[in-house]
């Protein structure tokens, strides 16, 4: 759930699928979102980031309203973190709309992770 930090943006805020959605697309079943795991998995080594950053589970199907609000409609793929008021950009970010920037993708999110917040880099 968002907090009032993560709403004004001092956070760093990061959005994740819901795992177990159903997708009519491709049939019976559910599914989950690999790079929404990676990116799971990370918080799961290292749970002092859940304390420092805001992350939030939205549903698969778009529009992702909570995603849209802070960079736009063209950019609700997930994972996505956005980054709070006074986060430094690390190249390669995009900014929304909204005039937010973001990274998006487990690769970007665990490189921005690392130098933001100290964990080991991936390899």
């Amino acid at each position: 759930m968002a907090t009032d930090s993560s709403v004004s943006g001092v956070r760093d805020h990061l959005f994740l699928l819901s795992p177990l959605f159903p997708d009519a697309k491709l049939g019976p079943g559910q599914y989950h979102c690999p790079e929404c795991a990676q990116v799971e998995g990370l918080l799961s080594f290292f749970p002092f980031l859940r304390s420092r950053i805001d992350v939030s589970y939205v549903d698969f199907p778009r529009p992702r309203p909570a995603v849209v609000a802070l960079v736009g409609p063209d950019n609700q793929g997930c994972p996505v973190l956005v980054l709070g008021a006074g986060s430094s950009a690390p190249t390669g970010a995009k900014v929304g709309p909204t005039g937010r920037a973001f990274v998006s993708g487990a690769a970007a999110i665990s490189e921005y992770l690392a130098g933001a917040h100290g964990i080991s880099r991936p390899h």
